[in-house]
């Protein structure tokens, strides 16, 4: 099956979410419920689930994980880069950001469940699990200078932080859930992806894109060209398997965080500004991922 088609599945959950959301009684309210029950509860334990289940080795955890740390610290740099050029609106910059390097969990873990099964799952939440707590600090801190947040306490509440490390040292210690546990944990995570995706499309809407057009292409590019290349360039460079290989370009090329805008919202940030980086993010990324992973292949 071809890359495109891996990922029409969950790009069709997500357009699903966008027309139940417009078209029927299940309006935002509804949804607004959805994506705190997602947040809080559904993909800490899909999290905590993938990780424990599937131990880690750390000769073959440590190369995947500074792969994947060093394109979302290019992201970072760039991001953050932007705001000394002029004519940048601090405001919008603190609030958009954080969509130039965070990524979609959702979408990451369906998508390397379809790339390589059961180990790709876990390979991507190692991935989700190092780098949400980095994403986090830096989507944070603009938006705590500027709002006067204090950023140590968002990042201490933060339920995936807490699920994935915990997870973490759950697995590295060697330890393992009751077999109750781990089914009820595993039901409880499978219902992650496909509410959480559907949530993705109840959010989409292009905002207030018009108040800093410059500042969300050069966001846009960095998320979809930058981290993506450089990707690219770290696993034909660095001896990781074939496998491992797809799931870091994929983890590069995934659209930005759905949650970016209820952050934004949150620290007084420019929400609509967000909701718009998210939308367009998350359609070029149905076109981009692909074609990033068909690189890869004519390149490995």
């Amino acid at each position: 099956m071809s890359d495109a088609l891996l990922l029409l599945p969950d790009f069709l959950l997500i357009a699903i979410g966008y027309l139940i959301c417009r078209h029927t009684a299940l309006g935002r309210p509804v949804w607004d419920s959805v994506e705190r029950l997602v947040y809080f509860l559904l993909f800490p334990a899909l999290l905590f689930a993938a990780i424990v289940r599937n131990p880690l080795a750390l000769a073959t955890a440590l190369p995947l994980a500074a792969s994947a740390l060093a394109v979302v610290s290019l992201g970072v740099v760039l991001a953050f880069s932007l705001r000394l050029l002029p004519g940048v609106d601090a405001h919008l910059h603190a609030s958009g950001a954080q969509t130039a390097f965070r990524f979609n969990s959702y979408v990451a873990l369906a998508l390397a469940e379809r790339l390589a099964g059961g180990p790709g799952l876990a390979w991507m939440a190692l991935l989700v699990s190092v780098c949400v707590p980095v994403c986090n600090v830096a989507a944070v801190w603009p938006l705590a200078r500027r709002g006067g947040y204090g950023f140590g306490r968002e990042l201490l509440h933060n339920p995936l932080i807490l699920a994935t490390a915990s997870g973490l040292v759950f697995n590295l210690l060697g330890l393992r859930l009751p077999e109750l546990a781990a089914t009820t944990l595993s039901r409880i995570g499978a219902a992650a992806l496909p509410v959480g995706l559907m949530a993705v499309g109840a959010g989409l809407q292009l905002g207030a894109l018009r108040e800093g057009p410059r500042l969300a292409a050069a966001l846009l590019a960095i998320k979809h060209l930058a981290m993506p290349a450089l990707a690219l360039a770290i696993v034909l460079l660095w001896p990781l398997p074939p496998a491992q290989q797809a799931i870091v370009v994929a983890f590069a090329a995934l659209p930005t965080a759905s949650s970016a805008y209820v952050l934004a919202v949150r620290m007084g940030g420019h929400g609509g500004f967000a909701a718009g980086l998210v939308t367009v993010s998350t359609l070029i990324g149905m076109a981009a991922l692909p074609l990033w992973l068909a690189a890869w292949r004519s390149l490995a």
